[in-house]
């Protein structure tokens, strides 16, 4: 069962909470934060609010500067906030959408205008959220796409590079798709891609990222990983697709390991070494591993 949109309720007064917890708690998760410095703290968790009630008046940190700071963030900035506040002024109202608020409740609180425009807000943001998940996963597999990966691998190398730790390649091709395509069907092949897509993302971390490249080529990154570790990973890998038999069907994988490397510069560079490496592999008899060469 999917479960409830959340809503953040921000405000120091315990009669505002409570009026605006009725309007909504039978419709949504309740999150409530009775300071901008606690909606900061509870934003920064995870599972994110769907949305944010804010208050405009508190003390210390006020709404405005609550909402400056979760719109510059990238990890905050899609999360609608719409001010709840007692002033009804034209320039507070136009002050509070230039900041990025998408909408504006003035008090007293009339619980049927603050159903509506949740309701409304909170159906734009999970519309919003499932174009941007197509966007960035692959349709079959549910993994994300080339597209995500480029974009994200090119900022984990550069960081790693920066920050002098170690960063680890996979380049994994499923062995003779195209046999297994003709002899059982595509659909059958469609199962056996999502079968070693699930196998492979299995016990990954957070901060690891897995995709698949194309046709039935997968690429994982792992971030903050010694070359040993990842080559571990890399056998259990390998064992647990041979023991897979999606469909029935027997399965193995070859893949190309590399280490990120001063030398590689780029994520390019380093996918390049991995791929070298896969085709070492599948020269070599394939369901096996081989490492990148060192660029000399």
């Amino acid at each position: 069962m999917t479960s409830k949109p959340i809503i953040l309720i921000v405000d120091d007064s315990p009669t505002n909470i409570q009026l605006l917890a009725a309007c909504v708690k039978d419709d949504y998760q309740l999150k409530v934060a009775k300071s901008g410095e606690q909606c900061l703290k509870l934003v920064s968790q995870t599972p994110k609010p769907d949305l944010i009630l804010l208050d405009v008046e508190m003390p210390g940190m006020n709404g405005y500067q609550v909402c400056k700071i979760l719109k510059s963030d990238d990890l905050t900035k899609s999360i609608p906030v719409i001010f709840v506040t007692g002033r009804q002024g034209d320039d507070d109202e136009e002050q509070g959408l230039k900041l990025g608020a998408v909408d504006y409740i003035t008090k007293p609180i009339r619980p049927a205008i603050v159903i509506a425009r949740v309701k409304t807000h909170i159906t734009l943001k999970l519309q919003h959220d499932k174009l941007v998940s197509m966007a960035l996963h692959d349709q079959l597999t549910g993994l994300y796409n080339r597209h995500y990966l480029l974009e994200v691998a090119n900022q984990k190398v550069a960081r790693a590079l920066r920050h002098k730790y170690q960063l680890c390649l996979l380049m994994i091709d499923i062995d003779h798709f195209k046999l297994i395509n003709d002899t059982h069907g595509h659909p059958a092949g469609d199962a056996v891609l999502k079968a070693v897509a699930a196998q492979i993302s299995t016990g990954i971390r957070e901060e690891d990222v897995v995709a698949r490249f194309g046709g039935e080529e997968f690429v994982i990154i792992f971030d903050h990983c010694h070359f040993i570790d990842a080559h571990k990973k890399a056998e259990i890998l390998l064992k647990e697709i041979e023991d897979l038999m999606p469909e029935g069907i027997k399965v193995t994988i070859s893949i190309g390991l590399a280490k990120l490397l001063k030398a590689d510069e780029t994520f390019a560079n380093l996918l390049k070494r991995s791929d070298l490496a896969l085709y070492q592999a599948k020269h070599n008899g394939r369901n096996r591993i081989e490492a990148a060469i060192a660029p000399k």
